[in-house]
């Protein structure tokens, strides 16, 4: 019973705060929906190398377009015309390194784990759209289509680019005098092209399956290089700022005899060096052969540079993610951001001289649930925090001119706009404010407040708790917990740097002002908190183990004064989906309704039948166990105790989680007599890519929890 002790205790100690916040909220007033959900979203920041220009996207309410500024006013100017909600996103924008001209993809869902250059069709269109690769000059005149194709890489020279086109590498001139071409053909899935600094060669990963390879293509009618191939697979290919080498990471081969299912084991990668005269490579640096010194799996995994005399990494060995460099002769590698915080979103300056990334770090305790702009030296530990406060900054840019940086910034009613930082003036200037409706209500938002309770077995959970206009022990107000999707995400004490998340965020604001009480869970497998809470044992489909976060936070809450305990509610999508579906399945007694957006129903289809009936004589000594564990991991296998209310939503080109798992879960309440309600999103994917879409959802998630949690 120790968590229930804490849990009270919490509540005790932190009820002054709680109450002073809840004074700020009565001032908050009544807003649509529709209003909350007008914020431009900005997305796909980039600045040029060599000129002081930045490029970036807006969404607003389904309209994508493109955006350009540049030194010294930065006057933000529209370079597309998309004035429809289409449903077609704009993503991978490249501006060329004389910033003459910007190349972007229109259309499919590259967020998307499988089939996301396919064509996304949220209208039902006789003919879908097509996903092209396009390019439209800085200054004047109107876009132009390159055709297919995906990772656009500029040239040095700024003149042509190369992308990839059904796992070829391909170029084109930026000006239009040529068509596309098949720059060579080889073997494999290749991809991730990279122009050496002279622009006369070109890097690339040729995947294979088991292996990988890096290529080199070094001029018409030239056979390929390989770099030291080996029975391994090799990734992220990077120039030397004199051409003469490469670095690159190394994962071994799939392969070798099975083992545990369910245990927890170290994923190793090395970095490596090679000379290109020779062809041959050496090894640089190696991973620690321990959980902690795994392949890191966020933003950017290793987001490997080679720097002004130095190589660049990111790695979680010390239990952070934290960013190194090291000699390119060798070395031991030094931690540039020592410290309990993250880093994420990193770009390296045009000089080599300076890393800049988002962390949740700063003065400020509360920074560690927000992200700020670090500027971070290659070759020394001194770490600084460009933009502390209490609003949030991501994605930064170093501008050539070595006094600018771009980035994007919000705060808690504030949703996210460009910026630009001036490292000589210490100060920030908004751009595009005025693309921020009249009537948007970030007056009338709340701010939400860090709060942390335990869990069962002990472990320290972290939230954000919006709190509605009225609550007291006198007229206490029904709640919901809100379980993000990922896993690996963070929720912030502001908007979120994701567009999927910043639209949660504004339900969150929304429910709030109907008088919903809101707790965003962020329950471990997030990130932010560190490698153990990233990576703890027994999760997901080994056990699980994260939902008793769900269930603590479900009880804290309940537990507050001013929450009615018999009204808590909950909601989430994608993996929050899943959680939200256990929550109901197996907690009915405490969450007394859920909407369940796109979630994740048996753990067991795609795993079974690898591990039980591989292909091949060997099979995991742990093969049945870890299949009893996966399907005692799903919601499906605790249905016949679900007893809540539920909204099933889904749109059914989704291509994160397969459309299945929610038709699959549909018979089982219908065949328990589960109360439930249905929602199908026809033709669009797990983005809902149409903003008139994403509405529906969001009224439906809203309309649904006022039903069934708050009196008429």
């Amino acid at each position: 019973m120790r968590h229930v002790f804490l849990r009270w205790a919490f509540a005790k100690s932190c009820l002054p705060a709680l109450w002073l916040l809840l004074g700020t909220a009565l001032g908050a007033q009544s807003f649509t929906l529709e209003q909350v959900m007008s914020y431009p979203f900005p997305s796909g920041l980039t600045a040029a190398m060599q000129a002081n220009r930045i490029a970036w996207t807006f969404n607003e309410q389904g309209h994508r377009n493109l955006w350009v500024a540049e030194a010294p006013d930065f006057l933000p100017r529209q370079r597309t015309r998309y004035d429809d909600d289409s449903g077609q996103a704009l993503s991978s924008i490249r501006l060329s390194p004389n910033g003459a001209w910007v190349v972007y993809i229109r259309g499919g869902d590259f967020g998307s784990n499988w089939d996301d250059a396919l064509p996304v069709n949220p209208h039902s269109l006789p003919e879908p759209p097509t996903v092209e690769l396009w390019v439209v000059p800085f200054e004047q005149g109107a876009p132009r289509s390159l055709g297919p194709g995906t990772q656009p890489a500029i040239a040095p020279d700024s003149r042509q680019v190369a992308f990839v086109r059904e796992g070829q590498i391909w170029v084109a001139p930026l000006d239009g005098s040529a068509e596309p071409r098949k720059l060579f053909h080889a073997r494999g899935r290749n991809d991730s092209p990279v122009w050496s600094p002279d622009g006369r060669r070109l890097a690339f990963r040729s995947e294979r399956g088991d292996h990988a390879f890096i290529g080199i293509w070094s001029g018409e009618g030239q056979p390929l290089r390989w770099i030291d191939p080996s029975y391994d697979r090799d990734e992220t290919p990077r120039w030397s700022p004199d051409g003469t080498q490469l670095v690159f990471v190394r994962r071994p081969g799939r392969g070798g005899a099975p083992d545990s299912i369910l245990a927890q084991r170290h994923r190793p990668w090395e970095i490596r060096v090679a000379d290109l005269a020779t062809g041959t490579s050496r090894l640089l640096w190696q991973a620690p052969t321990t959980l902690r010194g795994s392949y890191p799996t966020t933003h950017g995994r290793t987001n490997l540079h080679w720097a002004a005399g130095r190589i660049v990494f990111l790695s979680y060995h010390d239990g952070w993610p934290h960013l190194y460099s090291i000699s390119p002769k060798g070395g031991e590698p030094l931690c540039l951001t020592p410290g309990p915080y993250m880093c994420e979103y990193i770009s390296l300056s045009p000089d080599g001289k300076y890393l800049y990334c988002a962390a949740n770090t700063g003065p400020d305790p509360l920074d560690l649930e927000r992200r700020h702009v670090l500027q971070v030296p290659v070759d020394r530990t001194a770490p600084r925090v460009l933009t502390p406060g209490d609003g949030l900054e991501w994605t930064p840019f170093a501008l050539p001119d070595g006094r600018h940086v771009a980035l994007i910034s919000a705060t808690p009613q504030r949703p996210p706009l460009p910026a630009i930082f001036d490292l000589e003036e210490n100060d920030m200037r908004l751009l595009a404010r005025d693309r921020i409706p009249p009537d948007f209500p970030d007056e009338q938002l709340v701010t939400p407040t860090q709060v942390v309770f335990s869990a069962p077995d002990g472990t320290p959970v972290h939230g954000t708790l919006f709190l509605p206009e009225g609550a007291s022990e006198q007229d206490p107000r029904p709640a919901v917990v809100y379980v993000h999707g990922g896993p690996p995400r963070q929720m912030l004490l502001g908007w979120h740097y994701s567009s999927y998340y910043s639209n949660a965020y504004a339900v969150n604001q929304y429910l709030t002002s109907l008088g919903f009480a809101v707790l965003s869970v962020n329950y471990r497998l997030g990130i932010g908190y560190g490698y153990e809470f990233h990576h703890p044992p027994r999760a997901s489909w080994r056990g699980c183990s994260e939902y008793q976060d769900i269930e603590a936070a479900g009880r804290w809450l309940a537990g507050l004064p001013f929450v009615r305990a018999d009204r808590v509610g909950i909601y989430g999508g994608s993996y929050g989906g899943y959680l939200t579906a256990m929550a109901l399945a197996r907690n009915s007694d405490l969450f007394a309704a859920g909407v369940d957006i796109h979630g994740v129903h048996d753990r067991t289809v795609g795993r079974v039948a690898r591990w039980l009936y591989a292909d091949r004589y060997e099979r995991a000594p742990d093969a049945e166990a870890a299949a009893r564990v996966a399907w005692e991991s799903s919601p499906v296998a605790w249905v016949e105790q679900w007893r809540s209310p539920v909204l099933v939503i889904h749109g059914d080109d989704d291509r994160n989680v397969p459309f299945s798992q929610s038709t699959d879960l549909v018979q089982r309440l219908r065949k328990y007599g589960v109360p439930h309600e249905t929602l199908v999103i026809t033709d669009d994917t797990h983005h809902f890519m149409r903003f008139a879409h994403q509405l529906r959802v969001n009224r439906a998630t809203a309309d649904f929890l006022k039903r069934k949690l708050m009196d008429e």
